[in-house]
């Protein structure tokens, strides 16, 4: 099972963002967004990462409880029970990006597993990818191995 760690990071929530895969150091991607927030670069990240990485087996290593909750936690099977509204009854943020993530997950066949690794807490992984995004943020430019 290859193993992807993904990270978002924006300056201002809204602001300028960017967002970063890595599997392994020599691996890696990034880009960026002028105005978004940290939760749209958090899926971005994923996105890319699923894009970029045809294997039929992937583990997502991400700090975003956001992230990984709506699939382990399956909110996604509620959003679309109560078409697209979160548990308060509000329309589901970011669904155009959760439409597209979905699609790379739930109707793709692979076996994607999301694995929650706490933030800024030095798994080296995590902090490369955070470096990674939060320079694509700051630069408004990504980069890719």
């Amino acid at each position: 099972m290859k193993r992807i760690h993904t990270d978002g990071a924006c300056r201002g929530n809204p602001g300028p963002g960017g967002w970063a895969w890595a599997s392994g150091k020599d691996e890696y991607a990034s880009g960026h967004h002028e105005h978004t927030t940290n939760q749209r670069m958090e899926v971005l990240a994923v996105i890319e990462a699923l894009r970029s990485n045809d294997d039929q087996e992937i583990e997502i290593v991400s700090d975003s409880t956001y992230v990984v909750k709506c699939f382990n936690d399956k909110w996604h099977v509620g959003w679309y029970r109560r078409n697209w509204k979160n548990s308060q009854g509000q329309p589901v943020a970011n669904r155009d990006l959760w439409e597209e993530l979905f699609a790379l997950v739930l109707e793709s066949g692979r076996k994607i597993r999301f694995t929650w690794v706490k933030g800024h807490s030095g798994d080296a992984m995590n902090d490369f990818c955070d470096v990674l995004a939060t320079e694509a943020a700051d630069r408004q430019m990504g980069s890719q191995s």
